[in-house]
């Protein structure tokens, strides 16, 4: 990030992505790239380049806007970024810099060749050809992530790292934090600079250089440690990517970004693509060894199962979540196991964590390598994610924690599988639509399917029980209805909307757009940034009512009925959530009045539907748990109703207890006369025939909710 002066986008063209098809061969056009990129004194457009399409400038506080230009399509994703950086290696670099039309030239030309690049692939895109969505795909992870991560990731190798590489992780963390902190630094230094420059000698290319020197400085470590880590980052002397001749080829500068210029002086022109590097490179390191393979594999799967436990504590408590528990049958057999469960109230979260990741000939796009590597990352841990989900509301199996010790199972409303993957994975949402074979069943419900980043800031934004649940619920309830380039969108689609989609709709979209304030938030939260901590939106416009202030006691209670009515709340819309808090205020007023009960009631969604009820009544417990159930049989036989949920509350909206109905709805002539009385009502709220429905189910009032009380 930069806090930038003048722009230099005055010496750029904009360039827009599209336009006519191409007439061109990929290699083609590869190779008149590789000639470009090879041009003398280029690595100064790359800066250009690099400042326009990997740095956000901030003022003050750092804001959703701010983000707006990473989801711009003329910007470049970071693959298309690395290509510009690995050809530019594959020939001697040269820094004396060129005149102004040539610099100009050069940038134009490697957005105009980049685009083309991506129309060819575009055009022979097939069944059987991935290649497009799985290279274009948007970042899974944010930097700080990856950075933050990687200490966790490789802390049990420390010892290896030491004697193979001369740091341990934590100091290769501190480095690498220390090179963006400086390029930073140094980034917005240059910019003030250029106000006094003559337009012929204008370049970025010296907010881009580092000195190892300063490093060590700001982290107090030696000199020769720092130079270790960096060096690890950077290509060997000599290394001309020999082996990159395709888009899809491996490409060294993705595992070494940073470029090594004079002395202890480095280039970095992606923050992203050093910590990418910093996540991922030390295990291919180790890999290498021979006699410590095996164990490399086994910590990095380690990682990713304390991983998901840490942060399902972090949201339900350690009583409420375990790892590594067995599942056995009758006759005492491990029939299978659970990486983390989860179990709260009725409900419970079964998830497996996997280490996997796409090889090479699967980033190719071969839909057979494609399908294998999916298989072994993301099938099988479904597969034993709905075994052991089976297991669970099954009579026969008993569940042992890792000190031996049984637990007791309650009766299950919903079991959640989560597919959780500890390494960035191409286009997964892509992949999970095409290749996943989900089953149907009605307690085991569709599986989400994610990796460790999303599931950081799933539980970062949404770390109360209820609120996360309700989340994992609405996200598998519209499994197969909603494609979003990836969880973050979803979660953003969440935390702004509560996902909702109405009933009419079959199928919705969303792109990746809509992050922006999420990432500003995260970036705020982990970075310590100035700006928003939280997104405008469910998490904010509710504070201090009086149904957030309901749902805390009922998630402190988890119980049966008064866990399903939360629930059912948490599905409205926010319109909805807003008119029952205000009917809930208004039936507490009038008890307050003349001490009498008083209730509201609400339907929600169409169809057989659901319904809620709120009593508040101070009248003796089994007086009062008769009036509230006798209420709610007649409302769900008014409305028809699959289920009815209710809550009785006292005067100062302590929760006292809940009822849950479920059963069908069937014509019964005793019913039809005690609910006479509600025929005249006006159904709560009071909102027009024209006006939507605050049930939030996007129809009219008049062919929703009115429809269903005989209006």
């Amino acid at each position: 990030m930069a806090n930038k002066k003048r722009s230099p986008y005055m010496f750029i063209s904009s360039f827009s992505k599209g336009g006519e098809p191409s007439k061109r061969t990929e290699m083609e056009i590869f190779d008149e790239l590789a000639l470009l990129c090879t041009s003398a004194g280029y690595i100064h457009a790359l800066a250009f380049i690099a400042f326009r399409d990997n740095i956000v400038g901030i003022k003050d506080d750092l804001s959703a806007q701010d983000f707006a230009k990473m989801y711009s399509w003329d910007r470049l994703v970071r693959n298309e970024f690395s290509i510009l950086l690995g050809l530019m290696v594959k020939g001697p670099i040269t820094y004396e810099l060129p005149d102004q039309p040539t610099l100009k030239r050069y940038v134009d030309d490697s957005y105009r060749l980049l685009n083309e690049l991506h129309n060819a692939m575009e055009q022979v895109r097939g069944t059987d050809d991935f290649r497009e969505p799985l290279f274009y795909s948007g970042e899974s992870a944010y930097s700080f992530q990856l950075r933050e991560f990687a200490v966790a990731k490789y802390l049990r190798d420390d010892e290896w790292l030491r004697a193979n590489k001369g740091f341990g992780i934590e100091e290769a963390r501190t480095v690498v934090h220390a090179l963006t902190v400086a390029h930073n630094l140094q980034l917005t230094m240059t910019l003030n600079l250029m106000e006094d420059q003559e337009i012929e000698d204008l370049t970025l290319l010296d907010g881009f250089l580092i000195d190892a020197t300063q490093v060590a400085q700001m982290t107090g470590c030696p000199l020769e440690k720092v130079t270790a880590v960096l060096s690890s980052f950077a290509r060997t002397e000599g290394e001309r990517n020999e082996g990159f001749h395709s888009v899809h080829d491996f490409n060294v500068m993705s595992s070494t970004p940073l470029v090594r210029c004079d002395g202890d002086i480095y280039a970095l022109f992606t923050h992203q693509g050093l910590e990418h590097s910093l996540y991922d490179s030390p295990y291919y390191w180790m890999a290498s060894d021979q006699d410590y393979r095996d164990t490399a594999m086994e910590n990095r799967g380690l990682f990713a199962e304390l991983f998901v436990k840490d942060r399902m504590a972090h949201v339900f408590g350690d009583s409420k979540v375990w790892q590594g528990v067995k599942v056995r049958n009758s006759a005492g057999n491990d029939v299978t196991d659970i990486d983390i469960l989860v179990l709260f109230g009725d409900h419970a979260i079964v998830a497996q964590a996997k280490s996997k990741k796409l090889t090479l000939e699967a980033r190719r796009g071969t839909r057979g390598a494609l399908v294998a590597d999916f298989k072994s990352a993301v099938q099988q841990a479904y597969d034993q994610c709905t075994k052991a989900a089976s297991a669970l509301i099954s009579p026969g199996f008993n569940f042992h924690t890792q000190d031996g010790s049984q637990l007791s199972i309650p009766a299950l409303e919903y079991v959640f599988p989560v597919c959780v993957l500890s390494e960035p994975y191409p286009a997964l949402a892509f992949q999970v639509k095409w290749f996943l074979d989900v089953k149907k069943h009605d307690t085991i419900r569709p599986p989400i399917v994610t990796d460790v980043f999303a599931i950081d800031a799933m539980t970062e934004m949404l770390h109360s029980p209820l609120w996360f649940l309700s989340y994992v619920h609405r996200r598998s309830e519209y499994f197969g209805r909603l494609l979003v380039p990836d969880e973050l969108t979803a979660l953003s689609l969440h935390l702004k909307t509560n996902l909702w989609i109405s009933d009419e709709f079959t199928f919705a979209h969303s792109g990746d757009e809509i992050s922006c304030e999420l990432d500003a938030a995260m970036t705020v939260r982990r970075e310590g940034i100035p700006g928003k901590h939280t997104p405008d939106g469910i998490l904010t416009r509710f504070v201090g009512t009086t149904i957030e202030k309901i749902l805390k006691q009922i998630e402190a209670r988890p119980e049966g009925a008064a866990l399903s009515f939360a629930f059912t709340v948490l599905m409205l819309s926010e319109d909805g959530m807003r008119a029952l808090s205000n009917g809930i205020d208004g039936a507490i007023n009038r008890a307050h009045g003349d001490s009498k009960r008083h209730d509201y009631t609400m339907g929600v969604g169409s169809g057989a539907g659901t319904g809620i009820t709120v009593h508040c009544s101070e009248d003796p417990r089994r007086s009062a748990f008769d009036a509230l159930r006798s209420h709610c049989e007649r409302r769900k036989y008014l409305h028809k109703a699959a289920s009815w949920f209710g809550i009785c509350v006292d005067r100062q909206a302590q929760v006292r207890f809940g009822i849950g109905l479920k059963y069908a709805w069937r014509q019964n002539a005793r019913m039809d006369e005690s609910v006479s009385e509600f025929i005249d009502r006006p159904a709560a709220p009071r909102v027009g025939r024209n006006d939507l429905c605050l049930c939030g189910s996007g129809r009219k009032f008049k062919k929703c909710c009115l429809e269903r009380i005989g209006g």
